[in-house]
């Protein structure tokens, strides 16, 4: 099913539930979907409406942090709840025992185009290595991703 068609059940439960904060994330979150459809002028693929979760998601942990150094816990452990709901409709994050082979396949296939990669060559293996992920259907933190690649160049 696709993201914002279960977005649209989860709405109509949380509503029967009576569940408030679910309701308002969810209504946040099928707003920014389609905001994007029609700034899009078109529907939104499923990779489309995973990456602007993932944003989502991104700008809930920025919250968070903010709200950890303010001294605001109470709003600090709503955006966690958040997070927590929107991460519901996205695949799971692969972790590094997944990520790893993928990026040392990608530094592989860089090294057979030339000489052996090295620190330099960070953005042309962060590109392969963002696609092969995207292929197999994975989602990974762009931050998880730069440190493994990183460490890979440098051995």
């Amino acid at each position: 099913m696709a993201i914002s068609k279960q977005i649209d059940a989860d709405i109509i439960t949380a509503m029967k539930a009576k569940d408030e904060h679910r309701l308002t994330t969810l209504r946040m979150v099928k707003s920014a979907l389609k905001n994007k459809a029609i700034d899009k002028r078109a529907e939104l693929t499923d990779a489309e409406e995973s990456q602007i979760l993932t944003t989502l998601i991104k700008q809930r942990r920025e919250s968070v942090d903010s709200f950890v150094k303010g001294n605001r816990p109470e709003l600090a452990q709503k955006e966690r709840e958040e997070i927590a709901m929107i991460e519901g409709y996205l695949p799971k994050e692969a972790g590094d025992e997944e990520i790893l082979p993928v990026v040392q396949a990608a530094i592989a296939q860089l090294a057979e185009a030339g000489s052996k990669p090295g620190p330099k060559d960070m953005g042309a293996a962060m590109k392969i290595v963002q696609q092969r992920i995207l292929a197999n259907g994975l989602r990974a933190d762009g931050k998880k991703l730069s440190e493994l690649v990183k460490a890979e160049l440098a051995k």
